[in-house]
């Protein structure tokens, strides 16, 4: 029977958590995360949750401890927003580094100066390039279903994973969830088993200074150098693709939800026009797209799930048939265009997809916006006819620009 609860998705998030038994949880407050980590330490205080909760004076210090619990094989949790995430940049690095199956929730909120507390996604976009797998969530359902999956996708290829969700329309709305059945988890998620095993009978320091080149060790082995480790880690997030399309495929047939893999797409068999997007700001192109579809046009929806690794392929195939295609970003690489355009330009260079590509900025700071905007942006370029280009400058939507 289903059990389908009304919660926020910050709840969703911690359920999810409990429900994979984490052993360790280190956090500190700040907004929209806050919430989060609060329920997680009701769950522990009041014995719902065997776990211990450290108590931190920062974020950096907050990842810290889930990196040396990790190390010693405990199944850990961390969440953060915003500017404690960039307080974590460098041990965000590390847990990479040391191949480490930590995941952490990142519930989007825009960046300081200036102060704000609303939504964007320029935080997590900011970190894509630490050597973490990114995924983006549309809806609360998705934020514990993505969770559970996390952490079976981290542990198999040992590759810290961040759960990203939009602050305050996600995180502290309330919507129905199906919450998974606790013994079923346990079925799907195995128990960790770390890569490293450290004991007294066998001492080893972990993490040494590495040279540039291969190197014998007092035994004559061959061990690699920095660069073979930075190889190695990106093997890793290039491989772990199969895992998470091999990880979706198992929950959808255990739990009977399939969230799409790398990719999800709506109404795209006939579509000519495509939007695209990730997490909430693409589920609310799906209502745009239906109100589109009662005017006549062929519209549909292709959301980017899993933002690293890219799923460059699978974009290639979404968006093949399309003949115009509508990006909308909460964020921008500043100097250039938002980073999600550059990487899908990168992926369809050289491909079948030809379709000019308009990209909007959307709501920086946690600006409204509502799917009758999405949808008169797509009218728009459509009533303006067909273009000759492929490359176009952003629009910033429902912005004052002079």
């Amino acid at each position: 029977m289903p059990n389908v609860q009304i919660m926020t998705g910050n709840s969703a998030a911690a359920l999810g958590a409990k429900l994979c038994k984490v052993q360790v949880v280190a956090a500190y407050p700040i907004t929209p995360q806050s919430s989060l980590t609060e329920m997680l330490a009701q769950y522990i205080e009041g014995g719902q949750m065997k776990a211990e909760y450290v108590r931190v004076e920062g974020e950096h210090s907050a990842l810290t401890v889930c990196i040396a619990a990790s190390t010693v094989g405990a199944r850990t949790f961390t969440a953060t927003s915003a500017n404690g995430l960039l307080y974590m940049h460098e041990q965000i690095h590390w847990a990479a580094g040391s191949r480490l199956p930590i995941v952490m929730c990142c519930v989007n909120r825009g960046v300081g100066a200036p102060w704000t507390i609303f939504n964007d996604q320029q935080d997590s976009i900011s970190q894509r390039d630490t050597g973490w797998i990114q995924m983006y969530c549309r809806n609360n359902q998705e934020i514990i279903d993505t969770l559970i999956q996390a952490y079976r996708i981290a542990e198999a290829v040992y590759v810290p994973v961040m759960v990203c969700y939009d602050g305050f329309i996600l995180s502290h709305t309330m919507m129905p969830v199906d919450i998974p059945d606790a013994a079923l988890v346990q079925e799907f998620l195995p128990p960790y088993q770390p890569h490293t095993f450290l004991s007294q009978d066998d001492p080893r320091t972990i993490n040494p200074v590495l040279f540039p080149n291969l190197r014998e060790n007092a035994e004559g082995i061959l061990c690699d150098g920095y660069m073979e480790m930075r190889y190695k880690l990106q093997s890793a997030l290039e491989g772990s693709k199969a895992v998470i399309m091999e990880t979706n495929g198992r929950f959808a047939e255990t739990f009977g939800r399939d969230h799409g893999g790398m990719i999800w797409e709506y109404l795209t068999d006939d579509a000519e026009i495509l939007i695209a997007g990730m997490g909430s700001i693409a589920n609310e192109a799906t209502v745009a797209a239906d109100m589109l579809r009662l005017e006549g046009l062929k519209v549909g929806v292709v959301g980017v799930r899993v933002y690293r690794p890219f799923p460059a392929e699978e974009a290639r195939r979404a968006f093949q048939k399309a003949k115009v295609i509508h990006l909308f970003e909460k964020a921008i690489s500043y100097g250039y265009e938002g980073a999600l355009c550059s990487d899908l330009k990168a992926a369809f260079y050289g491909s079948e997809v030809k379709a000019p590509l308009y990209h909007y900025v959307v709501g920086l700071g946690g600006r409204d916006v509502q799917p009758t905007e999405l949808a008169q942006a797509v009218r728009t370029k459509t009533d303006a006819g067909p273009v000759e280009k492929s490359q176009h400058p952003a629009t910033w939507l429902n912005c004052r620009t002079e």
